[in-house]
């Protein structure tokens, strides 16, 4: 049976006097995934979801499953998928550590390096609006050009390519290419010339693990430290570093994928994985952060990739199934920007928490991960409030303020 989670998360960190329950709905090989463990999403024209995996390629139609690997379909290249693309011409790619296949709808096809590939070793697949097939793989870019009976062009390090080993590929309005770097930071490519975007630039780090482009042309660079936005100008405009809160001493915020649904919200997939495992899916609305992870809903903590579907689902892979996340808001409740506690994290466990405005007849509750309640307080907010923690475990925590208007505040701390 499909596993429902039910979490009424509130307009992000809570939620307005109409509510709008976020459903985390979680899929693994239980349900028909081929295999839980799902390295990358792509949803076609049809909002059929696409899933490459340790073990094939999973097809999920909203009711059914499709599944493909290398013992049930020939052409099928290579089991472990790195990257997966569907194509506007109704196709779907994946590339793998031997090669790329195709599938046309009835059978898959497979190309290598003695097809035209400029390296088997394939990290990301991205198709222009010109129907050109653009592979980013550990030594360079390849460029297929389907229409022209499979003409394929590569480029390296010995072409100009600045650095080797393209992670992302993402275009703007003018059909520039923008390409993550693995150590190179950020090029951009016009089809006739390289143009590199580090942290000379203003690039937190030169690790580029994601690109993103929104409908103004704004750059979202993820990278290993954090995230950069450049203007369509490609002047530098922030960073974020701290989009999701972690336990210390894991304080960096790498970001895996980036999405953008149809109210221009942009969502990050975060995971950490050199100390401890940690991660979750963070979405900016243009002012403010909200984050969500296991403790909500999430399939698991190791986030690997994102998309967005037709109906403005969020999908999420991770190393244990992939979650559905509906109901997704239209806005941030823009009254949590107006909670604000510190320090936080808190090395001592006392947190002051303040409002920009004064609230009457509300509740405060502090609940552990596991949704305990430790912590009652009532009529708070007329000043600086204080959360004593100091008795309880080192850990992650969670406040919720109700007002007396039914809005409900939730906030993550973390005490070490």
């Amino acid at each position: 049976m499909k596993k429902n989670n039910l979490f009424f998360l509130l307009c992000f960190f809570g939620i307005l006097n109409d509510p709008s329950a976020q459903l985390f709905t979680n899929y693994t090989n239980v349900d028909g995934l081929i295999d839980k463990s799902v390295n990358c999403i792509s949803i076609d024209a049809n909002n059929n979801v696409w899933l490459g995996t340790q073990n094939g390629v999973s097809k999920f139609d909203g009711s059914a499953w499709t599944n493909y690997n290398a013992s049930m379909d020939t052409g099928f290249i290579d089991n472990s998928i790195n990257a997966i693309c569907a194509t506007s011409n109704g196709f779907v790619w994946i590339g793998t550590d031997f090669g790329a296949s195709v599938f046309d709808g009835t059978s898959w096809t497979s190309f290598t390096t003695s097809n035209g590939l400029g390296d088997n070793r394939i990290n990301h697949i991205a198709e222009k609006s010109d129907g050109t097939i653009w592979f980013g793989d550990y030594d360079g870019l390849t460029i297929l050009n389907p229409s022209t009976t499979y003409n394929w062009s590569s480029y390296t390090m010995n072409d100009g390519l600045p650095f080797g080993g393209i992670n992302y590929t993402a275009f703007d309005s003018n059909g520039d290419a923008w390409l993550g770097s693995g150590l190179g930071g950020l090029i951009k490519f016009d089809g006739s010339a390289f143009e590199i975007f580090n942290q000379n630039n203003g690039i937190i780090n030169n690790k580029v693990r994601s690109v993103l482009i929104d409908g103004q042309d704004n750059k979202w660079v993820g990278t290993a430290e954090g995230l950069t936005v450049l203007n369509s100008s490609n002047a530098f405009v922030a960073n974020h570093t701290k989009m999701l809160i972690l336990s210390p001493p894991d304080t960096l915020n790498p970001v895996e994928d980036l999405a953008i649904d149809s109210q221009g919200n942009i969502w990050t997939g975060i995971y950490v994985d050199y100390l401890v495992t940690e991660g979750g899916v963070a979405v900016y609305d243009g002012n403010f952060w909200a984050d969500f992870d296991v403790s909500h809903g999430l399939v698991g903590p190791v986030v690997r990739a994102l998309d967005v579907d037709g109906n403005d689902n969020v999908w999420v892979a991770t190393s244990t199934g992939v979650s559905k996340i509906s109901n997704t808001p239209v806005a941030i409740n823009e009254i949590n920007a107006n909670l604000n506690i510190y320090p936080n994290p808190s090395n001592n466990g006392l947190y002051y928490l303040s409002l920009s405005k004064n609230l009457t007849n509300t509740v405060l509750k502090v609940n552990n991960i596991e949704g305990k309640t430790i912590l009652i307080k009532k009529n708070v907010f007329d000043g600086i409030t204080e959360i004593n923690l100091q008795n309880s475990e080192n850990g992650i925590y969670f406040i919720e303020v109700l007002t007396n208007k039914n809005q409900l505040l939730r906030k993550k701390i973390i005490k070490k």
